[in-house]
């Protein structure tokens, strides 16, 4: 069993995980195009919503981040 720490990210995890600027991470969420949600002033991700959201991206052929 995962533990829950485990399973909730924060940005400079999830910008570590995929190989991409925390920034870019923030103007995605910003548009709604990560799931993702704010508590405060924080962002954070299901580790499992992200790997769904990534692998659904590469099955559409939509591999550019806009």
């Amino acid at each position: 069993m995962r533990h829950f720490r485990e399973e909730v990210l924060k940005a400079d995890e999830v910008s570590k995980w995929l190989r991409i600027p925390k920034s870019t991470i923030y103007k995605l969420c910003l548009e709604g195009q990560i799931p993702g949600t704010k508590i405060g002033r924080h962002w954070r991700f299901d580790r499992k919503d992200i790997e769904a959201w990534f692998k659904k991206r590469i099955s559409n052929g939509n591999r550019d981040i806009d």
